[in-house]
């Protein structure tokens, strides 16, 4: 651990948790734990931790320990994405991962409240724990959650602190799905359709680039777009006003890929006869779309069911390790 007299952001500035964090040289999650005695620090961590933060004259917040301390059987389930007319609550992400999380908080006689990002860090509810579904742009959802200092356990992408517990997908493998499905289907010329700052999607275009590697295609654009039909639909027609040619398209996700779709068709074009798409989710719209959209599946209802068992497992100082779950290629006619 790193040694010396520690830095109070100049002045009189009260000292913060990610003060004392960097004064000893460990993560600011480690400390939040350690203030509130949660059992997975070790006890002469917590002791030093303790000791530090008493020297530098920070002051523990006593009404944010009591919300660990007493249980309450309840948890928070926190929602990044912002509704929307284009992006519905009533959707199937997060309403199958909402579902198995209700089964199995269920199951074990918990209670559940659900809010979002913005409602919970203005008015967080007396819970024993989090989970947050969607870590935001560039993580700062996720960071939110844990400067609160309760177990939380996130929907995503395994960025961020290696101690962060998140149960995903394997996007990068869904990824080189999607490109040797294309690379199948002899498409020379890709497009990628999504929004890069969220962890997931990253990963899906990374796993995507390293599927393609020597299979002589290559990607002609990557267009940042929400995950809505409207914008994958905007996206490729602003494509083609350009003049760029393609052949084949990888979208984040299915509403995306659905819009991209119409985009296509609107142009007097083929899918798949002119153009292959593919979409990630296999969310229930995928199969009754015309034409039927190629997808890679991943299992929202068993991610909610691990979700909640892995938030509990924290609650009770149980040891727990993130999991990322295998996904499939769902072929139809795109």
């Amino acid at each position: 651990m790193a040694s010396g007299t520690g830095s109070q952001g100049g002045g009189n500035a009260r000292p913060t948790m990610a003060d004392i964090a960097k004064e000893l040289g460990v993560a600011k999650i480690t400390v939040s734990r350690a203030l509130s005695n949660h059992s997975t620090v070790r006890e002469s961590t917590r002791k030093l931790i303790r000791e530090t933060a008493e020297r530098m004259g920070y002051r523990l917040n006593i009404s944010a320990r009591n919300l660990r301390q007493q249980r309450t059987r309840t948890i928070a389930v926190v929602i990044e994405m912002a509704p929307s007319h284009d992006r519905l609550m009533s959707e199937p992400y997060p309403l199958s991962l909402l579902g198995g999380i209700m089964q199995e908080l269920t199951a074990a006689g918990q209670n559940m409240v659900l809010t979002t990002i913005d409602l919970f860090a203005e008015h967080p509810p007396s819970t024993d724990g989090v989970i947050l579904l969607g870590q935001g742009v560039h993580d700062d959802a996720a960071a939110a959650i844990e400067a609160m200092g309760l177990p939380y356990v996130v929907w995503g992408a395994a960025h961020g602190p290696p101690e962060r517990i998140v149960v995903g997908s394997d996007n990068r493998a869904g990824g080189r799905l999607a490109a040797d499905y294309l690379l199948g289907r002899a498409r020379k010329k890709l497009l990628f359709l999504g929004e890069t700052q969220h962890g997931e999607v990253e990963d899906r275009l990374s796993g995507f680039e390293a599927g393609l590697k020597g299979g002589h295609a290559d990607i002609v654009d990557k267009i940042a777009c929400a995950f809505t039909v409207a914008a994958g639909r905007d996206a490729v027609t602003r494509l083609f006003e350009r003049g760029k040619a393609f052949d084949g398209i990888f979208a984040a996700n299915d509403a995306i890929a659905m819009g991209a779709i119409e985009a296509v068709e609107a142009r007097g074009l083929s899918v798949p006869g002119d153009v292959s798409i593919v979409g990630f989710d296999d969310s229930p719209g995928a199969s009754i779309f015309s034409p039927k959209l190629t997808s890679v599946r991943q299992d929202w209802a068993t991610g909610g069911e691990l979700l909640a068992q892995k938030v509990l497992d924290l609650v009770a100082g149980a040891a727990v390790e993130s999991r990322m779950m295998p996904v499939d290629l769902v072929v139809r006619e795109s």
